[in-house]
Protein backbone atom coordinates (compact mmCIF):
# COMPACT_ATOMS: atom_id res chain seq x y z
CA UNK A 1 0.00 0.00 0.00
CA UNK A 2 0.81 3.87 -0.43
CA UNK A 3 0.12 6.41 1.29
CA UNK A 4 0.08 9.86 -1.36
CA UNK A 5 -0.54 12.90 0.80
CA UNK A 6 -3.92 12.91 2.64
CA UNK A 7 -5.14 9.58 0.74
CA UNK A 8 -4.39 6.05 0.94
CA UNK A 9 -3.70 4.39 -2.38
CA UNK A 10 -3.39 0.03 -2.54
CA UNK A 11 -2.69 -2.02 -5.02
CA UNK A 12 -2.04 -1.14 -8.61
CA UNK A 13 -5.06 0.27 -9.52
CA UNK A 14 -6.34 3.47 -7.62
CA UNK A 15 -9.05 3.21 -4.71
CA UNK A 16 -11.28 5.79 -3.68
CA UNK A 17 -9.25 8.11 -2.12
CA UNK A 18 -10.16 7.55 1.97
CA UNK A 19 -8.55 10.43 4.35
CA UNK A 20 -6.30 8.83 6.81
CA UNK A 21 -5.28 10.61 9.95
CA UNK A 22 -1.93 10.32 12.07
CA UNK A 23 -0.91 11.71 14.81
CA UNK A 24 2.51 11.60 16.15
CA UNK A 25 3.36 9.34 19.32
CA UNK A 26 3.41 11.99 22.43
CA UNK A 27 5.15 11.86 25.61
CA UNK A 28 4.13 13.33 29.25
CA UNK A 29 6.24 15.67 31.29
CA UNK A 30 8.72 13.96 33.37
CA UNK A 31 7.63 16.73 36.50
CA UNK A 32 4.96 13.74 37.28
CA UNK A 33 7.24 10.96 36.65
CA UNK A 34 6.85 6.91 37.56
CA UNK A 35 8.90 4.13 37.26
CA UNK A 36 7.69 0.84 36.20
CA UNK A 37 8.08 -2.09 37.87
CA UNK A 38 7.79 -5.72 37.20
CA UNK A 39 5.91 -7.60 39.58
CA UNK A 40 3.73 -10.91 40.27
CA UNK A 41 0.79 -11.51 42.51
CA UNK A 42 1.12 -14.03 45.65
CA UNK A 43 -0.63 -15.69 48.12
CA UNK A 44 -0.09 -14.02 51.98
CA UNK A 45 -0.68 -17.30 53.25
CA UNK A 46 0.80 -20.23 51.28
CA UNK A 47 1.97 -23.72 52.43
CA UNK A 48 4.04 -26.85 51.47
CA UNK A 49 3.37 -29.19 53.05
CA UNK A 50 5.41 -32.32 53.94
CA UNK A 51 5.45 -35.57 56.38
CA UNK A 52 7.33 -35.73 59.29
CA UNK A 53 8.04 -39.38 58.98
CA UNK A 54 8.52 -41.94 56.43
CA UNK A 55 5.91 -44.21 55.05
CA UNK A 56 3.95 -45.74 51.67
CA UNK A 57 0.46 -43.15 51.06
CA UNK A 58 -2.27 -45.40 51.10
CA UNK A 59 -4.63 -42.00 50.39
CA UNK A 60 -5.00 -38.81 48.33
CA UNK A 61 -7.52 -37.46 49.63
CA UNK A 62 -7.36 -33.93 47.42
CA UNK A 63 -6.16 -32.91 44.53
CA UNK A 64 -5.35 -29.76 42.52
CA UNK A 65 -8.19 -27.10 42.68
CA UNK A 66 -10.12 -28.69 45.29
CA UNK A 67 -11.44 -26.22 48.43
CA UNK A 68 -10.69 -27.18 51.57
CA UNK A 69 -11.09 -26.20 55.23
CA UNK A 70 -8.54 -25.74 57.73
CA UNK A 71 -7.78 -29.42 59.98
CA UNK A 72 -9.50 -31.55 57.02
CA UNK A 73 -7.65 -34.37 56.01
CA UNK A 74 -5.58 -34.54 53.27
CA UNK A 75 -2.82 -36.94 52.41
CA UNK A 76 -3.06 -40.48 54.60
CA UNK A 77 0.59 -42.67 55.22
CA UNK A 78 0.81 -45.76 56.26
CA UNK A 79 0.94 -46.21 60.09
CA UNK A 80 0.47 -49.57 60.49
CA UNK A 81 3.80 -50.32 61.75
CA UNK A 82 3.31 -46.86 64.41
CA UNK A 83 0.49 -48.55 65.88
CA UNK A 84 2.08 -51.70 66.51
CA UNK A 85 4.75 -49.20 68.33
CA UNK A 86 1.97 -47.73 70.34
CA UNK A 87 0.51 -50.59 71.28
CA UNK A 88 4.02 -52.51 72.36
CA UNK A 89 4.71 -49.00 74.35
CA UNK A 90 0.92 -50.00 75.99
CA UNK A 91 2.38 -53.18 77.09
CA UNK A 92 5.60 -51.69 78.27
CA UNK A 93 3.65 -49.26 80.71
CA UNK A 94 1.14 -51.88 81.69
CA UNK A 95 4.19 -53.72 83.10
CA UNK A 96 6.07 -50.99 84.66
CA UNK A 97 3.49 -50.41 86.43
CA UNK A 98 2.76 -53.40 87.92
CA UNK A 99 6.48 -53.60 88.67
CA UNK A 100 5.75 -50.54 90.61
CA UNK A 101 3.19 -51.87 92.31
CA UNK A 102 5.20 -54.69 93.59
CA UNK A 103 7.68 -52.39 94.99
CA UNK A 104 5.36 -50.42 96.92
CA UNK A 105 3.81 -53.20 98.67
CA UNK A 106 7.37 -54.38 99.24
CA UNK A 107 8.94 -51.14 100.95
CA UNK A 108 5.89 -50.76 102.86
CA UNK A 109 6.58 -54.60 104.28
CA UNK A 110 10.32 -53.10 104.71
CA UNK A 111 9.23 -50.15 107.06
CA UNK A 112 6.67 -52.33 109.28
CA UNK A 113 9.65 -54.82 109.62
CA UNK A 114 12.35 -52.09 110.03
CA UNK A 115 9.69 -50.46 112.62
CA UNK A 116 9.31 -53.92 114.66
CA UNK A 117 13.72 -53.92 114.27
CA UNK A 118 13.37 -56.97 112.65
CA UNK A 119 15.72 -55.83 109.54
CA UNK A 120 18.75 -53.11 109.28
CA UNK A 121 18.70 -49.88 107.83
CA UNK A 122 20.41 -51.06 104.21
CA UNK A 123 17.71 -53.74 103.89
CA UNK A 124 15.09 -50.79 104.43
CA UNK A 125 17.52 -48.34 101.89
CA UNK A 126 17.42 -51.16 99.00
CA UNK A 127 13.39 -51.29 99.07
CA UNK A 128 13.09 -47.78 98.85
CA UNK A 129 15.55 -47.56 95.95
CA UNK A 130 13.54 -50.46 94.16
CA UNK A 131 10.73 -48.33 94.70
CA UNK A 132 12.12 -44.99 93.67
CA UNK A 133 13.67 -47.25 90.62
CA UNK A 134 10.40 -48.68 89.48
CA UNK A 135 8.41 -45.01 90.21
CA UNK A 136 11.57 -43.56 87.14
CA UNK A 137 10.96 -46.81 84.73
CA UNK A 138 6.81 -46.29 85.16
CA UNK A 139 7.48 -42.15 84.06
CA UNK A 140 9.96 -43.36 81.58
CA UNK A 141 7.80 -45.37 79.54
CA UNK A 142 4.76 -43.40 79.88
CA UNK A 143 6.71 -40.60 77.66
CA UNK A 144 7.77 -43.62 74.93
CA UNK A 145 4.27 -44.17 74.79
CA UNK A 146 2.82 -40.44 74.61
CA UNK A 147 5.75 -40.30 71.97
CA UNK A 148 4.39 -43.29 70.04
CA UNK A 149 1.31 -41.55 69.88
CA UNK A 150 2.18 -38.74 68.95
CA UNK A 151 3.83 -39.72 66.46
CA UNK A 152 1.33 -41.99 65.07
CA UNK A 153 -0.74 -38.47 64.14
CA UNK A 154 2.02 -37.35 61.89
CA UNK A 155 0.48 -40.45 59.25
CA UNK A 156 -2.27 -38.02 58.47
CA UNK A 157 -1.35 -34.68 56.40
CA UNK A 158 -3.90 -32.47 57.41
CA UNK A 159 -4.38 -28.47 56.47
CA UNK A 160 -3.38 -26.11 58.25
CA UNK A 161 -5.69 -23.36 56.90
CA UNK A 162 -8.61 -23.03 54.62
CA UNK A 163 -7.45 -22.08 51.08
CA UNK A 164 -7.06 -24.04 48.05
CA UNK A 165 -4.98 -27.11 46.64
CA UNK A 166 -2.40 -25.45 44.09
CA UNK A 167 -0.50 -28.15 43.41
CA UNK A 168 -0.06 -32.31 44.51
CA UNK A 169 3.16 -33.22 43.53
CA UNK A 170 3.12 -37.06 45.17
CA UNK A 171 0.98 -39.68 44.38
CA UNK A 172 -0.65 -42.96 45.37
CA UNK A 173 2.03 -45.57 46.36
CA UNK A 174 5.26 -42.55 46.48
CA UNK A 175 7.31 -43.11 49.22
CA UNK A 176 6.71 -39.99 51.64
CA UNK A 177 10.12 -38.75 53.10
CA UNK A 178 10.21 -36.05 55.73
CA UNK A 179 10.67 -33.16 53.49
CA UNK A 180 9.49 -33.91 50.28
CA UNK A 181 6.11 -31.36 49.51
CA UNK A 182 3.19 -33.40 49.34
CA UNK A 183 0.33 -30.72 48.86
CA UNK A 184 0.83 -27.42 48.34
CA UNK A 185 -2.21 -25.24 48.83
CA UNK A 186 -2.93 -21.51 49.00
CA UNK A 187 -5.32 -18.96 51.01
CA UNK A 188 -7.01 -16.81 47.75
CA UNK A 189 -8.73 -14.62 50.42
CA UNK A 190 -5.64 -12.42 51.22
CA UNK A 191 -3.51 -11.86 47.83
CA UNK A 192 -0.95 -9.31 47.39
CA UNK A 193 1.82 -7.57 44.51
CA UNK A 194 4.89 -7.88 45.52
CA UNK A 195 8.05 -5.84 43.42
CA UNK A 196 11.56 -5.36 44.26
CA UNK A 197 12.29 -2.03 44.40
CA UNK A 198 16.15 -0.89 43.57
CA UNK A 199 17.81 0.60 46.26
CA UNK A 200 18.43 3.26 44.15
CA UNK A 201 14.68 4.55 44.24
CA UNK A 202 14.31 4.07 48.04
CA UNK A 203 15.51 7.52 49.04
CA UNK A 204 12.39 9.39 49.77
CA UNK A 205 10.31 6.87 48.44
CA UNK A 206 8.20 6.16 52.06
CA UNK A 207 6.18 9.20 52.21
CA UNK A 208 5.09 8.79 48.69
CA UNK A 209 3.59 5.18 49.06
CA UNK A 210 -0.18 6.51 48.78
CA UNK A 211 0.87 7.42 45.13
CA UNK A 212 1.92 3.86 44.37
CA UNK A 213 -0.61 2.03 41.45
CA UNK A 214 -0.08 -1.06 40.06
CA UNK A 215 -2.27 -3.32 37.22
CA UNK A 216 -2.64 -7.61 37.08
CA UNK A 217 -2.44 -8.91 33.57
CA UNK A 218 -5.44 -9.71 32.50
CA UNK A 219 -7.31 -7.19 34.41
CA UNK A 220 -9.13 -4.45 32.06
CA UNK A 221 -7.42 -1.48 33.46
CA UNK A 222 -4.89 -0.24 36.08
CA UNK A 223 -6.35 0.01 39.46
CA UNK A 224 -4.60 2.78 42.25
CA UNK A 225 -3.38 0.41 45.16
CA UNK A 226 -4.93 0.37 48.60
CA UNK A 227 -3.76 1.88 51.58
CA UNK A 228 -2.14 -1.49 52.57
CA UNK A 229 1.21 -0.89 50.88
CA UNK A 230 4.37 -1.98 52.59
CA UNK A 231 7.48 -1.26 51.83
CA UNK A 232 10.08 -3.54 53.70
CA UNK A 233 12.87 -2.00 56.01
CA UNK A 234 15.55 -4.60 55.13
CA UNK A 235 17.46 -4.61 51.64
CA UNK A 236 18.14 -7.82 49.99
CA UNK A 237 22.42 -7.97 50.28
CA UNK A 238 22.48 -10.06 46.80
CA UNK A 239 20.19 -8.27 44.44
CA UNK A 240 20.10 -4.86 46.33
CA UNK A 241 16.21 -4.03 46.05
CA UNK A 242 13.90 -4.03 48.80
CA UNK A 243 10.62 -5.77 48.43
CA UNK A 244 6.77 -3.75 48.19
CA UNK A 245 3.82 -5.42 48.69
CA UNK A 246 0.80 -3.98 48.01
CA UNK A 247 -2.67 -5.81 49.12
CA UNK A 248 -4.95 -6.28 46.57
CA UNK A 249 -8.47 -6.15 47.63
CA UNK A 250 -10.97 -8.94 48.19
CA UNK A 251 -13.75 -7.99 45.79
CA UNK A 252 -10.69 -8.20 42.57
CA UNK A 253 -11.83 -11.16 41.19
CA UNK A 254 -9.81 -13.53 38.51
CA UNK A 255 -6.23 -13.24 39.71
CA UNK A 256 -4.30 -16.08 40.93
CA UNK A 257 -0.87 -16.47 42.59
CA UNK A 258 2.10 -16.65 40.46
CA UNK A 259 0.10 -13.92 37.49
CA UNK A 260 2.25 -11.24 36.01
CA UNK A 261 1.47 -7.51 37.44
CA UNK A 262 2.75 -4.19 37.33
CA UNK A 263 3.37 -1.26 39.53
CA UNK A 264 4.11 2.48 39.49
CA UNK A 265 6.03 4.35 41.73
CA UNK A 266 6.14 8.04 42.02
CA UNK A 267 9.72 9.02 40.99
CA UNK A 268 11.32 12.32 42.03
CA UNK A 269 11.61 14.72 38.63
CA UNK A 270 15.48 15.39 39.75
CA UNK A 271 16.26 11.85 40.26
CA UNK A 272 18.77 10.76 37.69
CA UNK A 273 16.94 7.10 37.97
CA UNK A 274 13.41 8.20 36.69
CA UNK A 275 12.09 6.86 33.71
CA UNK A 276 11.56 9.51 31.54
CA UNK A 277 8.92 10.34 28.98
CA UNK A 278 6.58 8.08 28.25
CA UNK A 279 4.94 7.22 24.74
CA UNK A 280 1.16 8.10 24.43
CA UNK A 281 -1.37 6.74 21.30
CA UNK A 282 -4.69 6.98 21.34
CA UNK A 283 -6.84 3.94 22.15
CA UNK A 284 -8.52 4.00 19.09
CA UNK A 285 -5.30 3.80 17.18
CA UNK A 286 -4.58 0.05 19.09
CA UNK A 287 -5.75 -3.09 16.26
CA UNK A 288 -6.22 -6.41 18.54
CA UNK A 289 -4.84 -9.53 15.92
CA UNK A 290 -6.04 -12.15 17.96
CA UNK A 291 -4.06 -12.17 21.20
CA UNK A 292 -1.24 -9.43 19.51
CA UNK A 293 -1.65 -5.97 20.16
CA UNK A 294 -0.37 -3.46 17.37
CA UNK A 295 -0.72 -0.18 15.46
CA UNK A 296 -0.39 1.21 12.20
CA UNK A 297 2.51 3.25 12.04
CA UNK A 298 4.16 5.14 8.27
CA UNK A 299 7.46 4.08 7.50
CA UNK A 300 9.59 6.17 5.29
CA UNK A 301 8.37 5.83 2.38
CA UNK A 302 5.14 6.79 3.78
CA UNK A 303 3.43 3.24 3.85
CA UNK A 304 1.45 2.53 6.64
CA UNK A 305 2.56 -1.08 8.22
CA UNK A 306 0.96 -2.71 11.11
CA UNK A 307 4.20 -2.82 14.38
CA UNK A 308 3.35 -5.69 17.17
CA UNK A 309 3.44 -3.07 20.39
CA UNK A 310 3.25 -3.86 24.55
CA UNK A 311 0.83 -1.62 26.08
CA UNK A 312 1.09 -0.21 29.43
CA UNK A 313 -2.30 1.35 31.34
CA UNK A 314 -4.88 3.86 29.68
CA UNK A 315 -5.16 7.61 30.65
CA UNK A 316 -7.67 9.43 29.90
CA UNK A 317 -8.16 7.82 26.29
CA UNK A 318 -4.69 7.69 25.30
CA UNK A 319 -2.25 4.17 25.77
CA UNK A 320 0.75 3.66 27.17
CA UNK A 321 3.24 2.28 24.77
CA UNK A 322 5.75 0.41 26.20
CA UNK A 323 7.97 -1.07 23.13
CA UNK A 324 7.29 -1.26 19.72
CA UNK A 325 6.83 2.92 19.06
CA UNK A 326 9.28 5.14 19.54
CA UNK A 327 8.76 9.44 20.10
CA UNK A 328 7.60 11.32 17.43
CA UNK A 329 6.82 8.68 14.69
CA UNK A 330 3.48 8.83 12.99
CA UNK A 331 0.70 6.52 14.46
CA UNK A 332 -2.59 5.70 11.88
CA UNK A 333 -5.27 7.15 14.64
CA UNK A 334 -7.98 5.21 11.77
CA UNK A 335 -6.77 2.02 11.49
CA UNK A 336 -10.49 0.91 10.38
CA UNK A 337 -10.35 3.21 6.94
CA UNK A 338 -7.17 1.09 6.07
CA UNK A 339 -8.76 -2.27 4.68
CA UNK A 340 -7.26 -5.17 4.99
CA UNK A 341 -3.29 -4.58 5.24
CA UNK A 342 0.00 -6.20 5.92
Amino acid sequence: MALSGACLVTGAAAAPPQPTQTIAAQSVSASSSETRLDAVVEAVRQATLSSQVPGAIVAMHVKAGDTVRAGQALVQIDARAAQQQVVGSSAQLDAAQAALRVAAKELERQQQLFQKQYISQGALDRAQAQWESAQAQVQAVQAQTQAAKTQSGFFVIHAPFGGVISEVPAALGDMAMPGRPLVVMHDPSALRITAAVPQALLGGLAPRLKGVRYEVQGQAASAEASPQVQLLPTVDASTHTAQLRIALPASLRGVSPGMFARVWIPTEPSSPNMQGNKVFVPKQAIVQRGEMSGVYVLDAQGQARLRQVRLGPVQEGQVEVLSGVRLGEQVVTDPAHLGPQR
